[in-house]
């Protein structure tokens, strides 16, 4: 009976990859219904075509970045895997988290169903959600302090609290810092949790994460400051600043793209006096290509592999049912390997 109950769990684990996936689509339409066609459509033609394109290209350097993450995690856990496997695992993973939140959920069903068909175990893919779940929060707390360093000082706002609270955030976040990498180098023990072994990464490692976390982020703010420097003029590192606090706190929110959370305080902490209208255009912009289209394309994908799988495993049961037949001996009884061999003989 524990047998069967695992196997139902399973089978609800990786099908529940699926579910995420339809949420993420339901969640991203329910965004994106807020606005009209009309004003969609006048948000992207508003921006110019090159601003478009270069956001697209940033788009596909954010999504590789964040394909790197399972490559990072494979690395961590000595497992060697076909690199299309662990991009389009990583795609279609975070195209998913990125509109349904809950990433470690969300994602983490998405790679249990992938995985183990390429006969990964359970616990190496719990120590590989895991680890990318670390990748994002140190890349966090490196773009924290560098988003405190390069906001301008009104963002913090004019009282003390907030500033105060901002101050703590980005203390909390160097220390954070600070203590994973003191741990790569000094903590040598495993920590054990319900049979599954997390060991520290090594320093090297430590950086790779915070290179690729931090690659993700960049790539993903060079989308929205494409289509927006078409109507605001921002110094890059201004903007920076502003997206990173934005985006951090808007993921960290757990609503489902930041949404809402992201816009108020970029709307918010973005210098000078600016056309609302222009600034919501660049950010359906961003939504569409940064959300929408990946996930579209991840869809296509999922679905057309999903078919291609279970294209492969009739065949294989055709297979199955063709030797079974062919080898009925006279009494209807399926023959053994001896009797088949003896009876090929004869012949």
């Amino acid at each position: 009976m524990a047998g069967r109950t695992k196997k139902v769990i399973k089978k609800v684990i990786s099908w529940s990859g699926l579910f995420f996936f339809c949420l993420a689509a339901y969640m991203l339409y329910h965004q994106l219904s807020k606005y009209s066609l009309a004003d969609i459509k006048d948000a992207l033609v508003s921006i110019p075509v090159h601003n478009l394109l270069l956001a697209c290209a940033a788009s596909i350097g954010g999504y590789v970045a964040l394909s790197s993450y399972d490559f990072l995690a494979l690395k961590y856990i000595k497992r060697k895997l076909a690199a299309w496997k662990w991009i389009l695992t990583g795609f279609i993973g975070f195209s998913v988290s990125n509109n349904a939140g809950h990433a470690i959920v969300s994602g983490g069903t998405i790679r249990y169903r992938m995985y183990t068909r390429w006969r990964f175990k359970g616990g190496e893919i719990v120590r590989m959600v895991t680890f990318s779940g670390f990748t994002y929060l140190i890349a966090c707390f490196f773009l924290i302090i560098v988003g405190y360093l390069i906001t301008p000082d009104h963002a913090f706002g004019d009282g003390s609290v907030s500033k105060l609270t901002t101050q703590i955030t980005a203390l909390v976040s160097l220390i954070g810092l600070m203590g994973y990498f003191a741990l790569s180098i000094w903590a040598k023990k495993p920590l054990i949790i319900k049979g599954i072994e997390f060991k520290m990464p090594s320093p090297q490692m430590a950086l790779a994460q915070v290179f690729i976390g931090g690659a993700d982020i960049l790539m993903a703010s060079m989308v929205l400051y494409f289509a927006l420097i078409a109507f605001v003029d921002i110094p890059f590192q201004t903007f920076m600043g502003v997206f990173i606090i934005a985006n951090v706190l808007g993921t960290f929110s757990q609503v489902p793209g930041g949404l809402g959370v992201f816009e108020g305080l970029f709307m918010y902490i973005i210098p000078g006096e600016h056309n609302q209208a222009m600034l919501f255009g660049a950010l359906i912009a961003y939504r569409i290509i940064y959300y929408l289209l990946p996930l579209i394309i991840s869809g296509i994908m999922l679905f057309s592999y999903e078919w291609y799988v279970s294209k492969k495993n009739k065949q294989k049961m055709e297979r199955i049912k063709v030797f079974r037949l062919q080898n009925i001996n006279a009494k209807g009884e399926l023959m053994t390997s001896d009797s088949f061999n003896k009876k090929n003989k004869q012949k």
